[in-house]
């Protein structure tokens, strides 16, 4: 799963049928512990209802597609929204 922050939508007047009611965002990945932006922004179908500018968490390649019931033919889904997120520092640092 990547970290990133929904920085659009996209519309479209024709598309695949098992893309119909399937809300296309664009997303900018970012770092998870800096939230710094990084790379290109990706266009995703959502798979939970996320809104503009909220930050979530998505996947690319075969699991995109499996996010939904029919298999639409995807690169990228979003999967969830962050709420907010805590890591503990295992590298031997306080």
């Amino acid at each position: 799963m990547k970290a990133g922050r929904i920085v659009g939508r996209v519309f479209c007047s024709r598309q695949y049928p098992t893309l119909d009611g399937k809300k296309l965002l664009l997303i900018q990945p970012m770092d998870w512990e800096t939230k710094a932006d990084k790379g290109g922004v990706v266009v995703a179908a959502d798979a939970c209802g996320s809104g503009s500018s909220e930050f979530v968490y998505w996947v690319a390649s075969r699991e995109a597609a499996v996010a939904f019931k029919d298999l639409p033919p995807v690169d990228a889904a979003v999967i969830g929204i962050i709420e907010g997120h805590q890591a503990r520092d295992f590298r031997g640092k306080a």
